[in-house]
């Protein structure tokens, strides 16, 4: 059975939206404003470990505009390009990029399949609404957050308010020169 991770760019009070740039929102583009090599090897070494890539609609339409057609040394590329990619969306009905295919159905119910088809991580990147969908679901191995420093006071955030509680543990933390600090926790319930 595979593992469902979450990855996520966060500011430090929350907010994914926009992280590397969109029109119209008024904070785009605050992931670019602190590079870091560090950052850029474990994003690899992330998609490189990855047997899938799980996305909902707006992530895959973004990703689908812009990866398709790029190379890189380091073969971030042509991962990216080549690995299924599994979309969850109510509105889409064709899929252009290479290797992407609609999850049917009821989409709770068409991951828990496709986390037991495959043998290795299921990857969900951006994705907002899926990835709330998912914690909320306890569908979740892994949430990866790169919390950047920037407090952005406004957007869309990864974890709205709730009336239900989840327990974590933190497993793994790391820190680059840029002030981006990674925690990776799992629920409670499945931590080792």
């Amino acid at each position: 059975m595979g593992r469902v991770v979450v990855t996520e760019f966060v500011s430090l009070d929350g907010v994914m939206e926009a992280p590397g740039g969109e029109p119209g929102y008024a904070h785009t583009g605050w992931v670019g404003r602190v590079p870091d090599g560090g950052q850029f090897s474990y994003k690899l070494e992330e998609i490189l470990e990855a047997e899938v890539h799980l996305l909902g609609r707006v992530t895959y339409e973004s990703f689908a505009g812009a990866w398709p057609g790029r190379t890189d040394e380091a073969g971030f590329s042509d991962k990216m390009n080549a690995m299924p990619k599994y979309v969850v969306s109510s509105t889409l009905d064709r899929l252009e990029w290479n290797n992407s295919h609609l999850l049917e159905g009821d989409p709770i119910a068409a991951i828990r399949a496709l986390r037991d088809r495959v043998g290795g991580v299921v990857l969900v990147a951006g994705s907002r609404t899926l990835a709330q969908a998912l914690l909320a679901g306890g569908l979740v191995d892994e949430l990866r957050l790169m919390i950047f420093p920037v407090v952005l006071g406004s957007g869309a955030r990864l974890l709205p308010d709730s009336p239900d509680r989840l327990e974590l543990e933190l497993v793994e933390t790391r820190s680059w020169d840029s002030g981006v600090v990674l925690v990776v926790y799992r629920p409670a319930a499945v931590a080792a």
